[in-house]
């Protein structure tokens, strides 16, 4: 059954926050990198809901389609361990 969602409240945003490295610096030239929060806020839309890709919700606290897929490649590549920062709860159990 589809649900509701309208993305990580501010109050547990945190504990998502501490798997991701911080944000980079921006760069001088192309795209600016998406926000994690956006990237997690889209993943678990579709996740919640149910949605095609192609049905992901537009706003401010979502990332696009695209940028958000290409991020969960990019983490299913690496592997689970490999995105997250040294020294953060989720790292230490993974390599433990």
């Amino acid at each position: 059954m589809a649900g509701r969602f309208t993305g990580v409240s501010d109050l547990a945003w945190p504990r998502f926050a501490e798997l991701f490295p911080p944000e980079s610096a921006p760069r001088r030239r192309g795209m600016p990198h998406v926000p994690c929060r956006a990237v997690v806020n889209t993943r678990l839309y579709v996740l919640i809901t149910g949605c095609r890709w192609c049905d992901v919700a537009d706003g401010p606290q979502w990332a696009a389609k695209s940028a958000a897929h290409r991020w969960l490649q990019r983490w299913q590549a690496e592997g689970p361990s490999r995105g997250c920062r040294p020294g953060c709860s989720a790292w230490r159990r993974n390599v433990a």
